[in-house]
């Protein structure tokens, strides 16, 4: 089915149009190009031009371009433009315009992309849904995120994150969401910012771009709280609130178990239960959020509730599996849990309340009695209080019921030193001096949790682990 024919394309940017072709997707990198996308010459990293021709051999339907670049033949379907970007967010803009879609908008420090991908699995059940790609939540991600709607969408889902004051507006605007989420607000990204409460403001910016009588689903837990129900109130939202203190949808509790989560609730007054299929409290909130979300959107909470037990989350953000210590023996795993794509304070404290509820397995591996144990990467973008917000890690509750807690990085030190000796395991300037020595310091039984900002590199690890072993689903505690 078409997305876009030349004519619309080249209507929706402005630009000059070279050849009469159908697009039926858009794309801005050759590797994951389908034949019959518009290749998007973005400039990034690199520069997309220099791809162009390779892109059209892989069977591209055209490229955007704001020039022809070399080797590609001067009468090549092309849509040339003054600035790639600038057309990029028309297109997108024009997409936006041209469907009937529900838009659901999420942002927030923590959870942005999981709860994206949780409003994906409940509203596809529910009619034809459209959500972003992995993180695609930037400047180019939210317009090609549009430009990539089809035309049929009854639902939409957009992640919209921001590293710096004034990024989240512009977004917002152009996806012009009927309801609009915030997970949370953490001190992410705070060196840009003068404090949480800057970064709530930020946060909050993305109720601008609500369409009129549009609905605000907000934490009703945080600090920040009040700051978000205040730019709620001056957009002229419906204010929506969950969590532990929420008014409709309120968090009553979350049992959390090696492999999942039991939350119960109230919604409106209506006692639910809902399962996710993963452990966390801070999961079993973002499946609230979702249910809230998914009420605004016209949709029915009552599918939705149920079939939040089929999200899973995605590599690197709380995945959970085993790894096969030993083939020769039965049982010798080691429960995994890879977290190793992003790390804040609030998002740490919430992995390691995942592992504090997690339960080892005695009776295998060396020790024989199974371990909780943390390998902690730097959460970095922390501004000038980032010593003391490592070092405070020390003072959480779950800190008490593990075994051992490895740090990685110049910031960890801080928590390394203020470990009682008795968890205090190795600190390492880098992830790579940590890979060459993991195997030395796990056992069949164990619960491990690897956690740290994506530049920690501590997903090195992970992939070491994973190399070095079989992966499979954790296996059964027997009482």
């Amino acid at each position: 089915m078409s997305l876009w024919s030349a004519a619309d394309a080249g209507a929706a940017t402005g630009g000059r149009v070279q050849g009469n072709w159908d697009a039926t997707g858009v794309s801005i990198d050759t590797r994951s190009l389908a034949p019959g996308d518009l290749f998007v010459a973005l400039k990034a990293g690199r520069d997309g031009h220099d791809f162009v021709a390779q892109a059209l051999a892989k069977g591209a339907a055209a490229a955007l371009v704001s020039r022809i670049p070399d080797g590609v033949a001067p009468d090549a379907h092309l849509l040339i433009v003054p600035d790639v970007l600038a057309a990029l967010v028309a297109l997108g803009g024009a997409g936006r315009a041209r469907t009937g879609a529900r838009v659901v908008a999420v942002t927030g420090s923590v959870g942005k992309t999981s709860t994206k991908e949780m409003l994906r699995e409940v509203l596809m059940r529910q009619g034809r849904t459209h959500a972003a790609e992995a993180s695609y939540n930037n400047h180019w991600g939210v317009p090609l995120t549009l430009a990539r709607m089809p035309r049929d969408a009854e639902f939409a889902v957009i992640e919209i994150g921001m590293n710096h004051p004034g990024e989240i507006v512009p977004l917002s605007r152009m996806a012009r969401p009927h309801v609009a989420m915030i997970t949370t607000v953490a001190a992410a990204h705070l060196e840009a910012f003068d404090d949480i409460e800057g970064i709530a403001r930020e946060k909050a910016s993305i109720f601008e771009g609500l369409e009129p009588g549009g609905a605000a689903i907000i934490n009703a837990d945080l600090e920040t709280t009040p700051v978000l129900l205040e730019a709620a109130q001056a957009a002229g939202a419906q204010i929506v609130t969950f969590g532990a203190n929420g008014q409709a949808y309120r968090l009553k509790s979350a049992q959390l178990s090696n492999e999942c989560t039991v939350a119960s609730a109230l919604m409106a007054g209506t006692p639910t239960v809902f399962k996710i299929s993963s452990a966390g409290r801070h999961f079993a909130m973002n499946g609230l959020a979702v249910l809230a979300a998914v009420d605004a959107l016209g949709g029915d909470t009552g599918l939705a509730a149920p079939d939040l037990a089929r999200w899973l989350p995605p590599a690197g953000r709380g995945t959970r599996e085993a790894i096969v210590l030993d083939t020769a023996r039965d049982g010798w795993t080691l429960d995994l849990i890879d977290d190793a794509f992003n790390a804040n304070p609030t998002s740490m404290a919430a992995a390691l309340e995942v592992l504090a509820a997690s339960t080892p397995r005695d009776g295998v591996g060396r020790v024989h009695r199974g371990r909780r144990i943390a390998i902690l990467g730097d959460m970095l973008e922390l501004g000038g209080g980032e010593t003391e917000m490592h070092r405070a890690l020390v003072d959480l509750p779950y800190i008490a019921q593990l075994s051992a807690v490895h740090c990685v990085g110049p910031r960890m030190r801080a928590l390394w030193e203020a470990l009682p000796h008795a968890q205090r395991g190795l600190w390492v300037e880098r992830a790579e001096d940590l890979a060459q020595r993991v195997h030395g310091m796990i056992d069949a039984g164990d619960v491990l949790l690897v956690k740290g900002s994506k530049g920690s590199k501590v997903s090195m690890i992970v992939d070491g682990l994973r190399r070095s072993g079989r992966q499979g689903r954790p296996q059964e505690r027997e009482d």
